[in-house]
Order: C-alpha cells, then structure tokens, then sequence
C-alpha cells in the first residue's frame, strides 16, 4: 500500500484547481480596431489574443485531469493506473497528483499520439 499522505494530496489538488479555475478565468483581450500603419501592432494583439487562447485550453484540459483525480481520490482508486491497473509509484503521484497512468502507459499513451 502507498506511503502517500492522502490529506495532503488532496489539498495539493484542491490548490492546482483553484490556480487552474482562475486562469481559466481571466478575461482575454479581443484585438483592438485596426487603423492605417498598424499592422504590426494588429498583429502582436491577434498574436497575443491567440496564446491567451491556447493557454486557456490548456488549463482547461489540465483541470478536466485534476477533476478526474478528485474523483478517483474519493471512489478509492487513486494510485492505480488506468490502462494496467498497476500502483502509480509515489515518486510520480508527488510530482503530479493528477497522474492517471504509470510511467511505462504513460509513454505508450504518448507515443501511440505521434
């Protein structure tokens, strides 16, 4: 059984959620009206608005993970790998408490995605 402090886990979840539901938040600027001679700055505002964007998603998809831990703490299944059923080691789930899968799944997953 895992030596993991599952009070702690769960309060480091809580804290990434928290982080996560306000970067999700933030109001992301829409590019200001265009004028003559300001292309350049119409530019770096599409620029800017399109990796606000991305970066929403991506905390996003990042709190759909941390949910899913949450989930898992509370249904007694955390620690387990999704795909082998295997424990997560601790060392993993202390560095990314929303680690669904073991390392060895986890690089298949991510090479069967290339």
């Amino acid at each position: 059984m895992s030596d993991l402090d599952l009070t702690a886990v769960r309060a480091a979840l809580h804290e990434e959620r928290a982080r996560l539901l306000a970067d999700v938040e933030e109001t992301i600027q829409a590019p200001g009206q265009m004028t003559y001679g300001s292309q350049a700055a119409a530019a770096t505002q599409v620029f800017e608005q399109q990796r606000d964007l991305a970066l929403r998603d991506r905390a996003n998809q990042h709190l759909e993970l941390v949910d899913a831990a949450l989930v898992r703490l509370d249904a007694g299944a955390f620690g387990t790998c999704l795909r082998c059923g295997k424990p997560i080691p601790d060392g993993r789930l202390e560095a990314l408490p929303w680690a669904a899968h073991c390392i060895d799944c986890q690089s298949a997953i991510d090479h069967d995605r290339r």
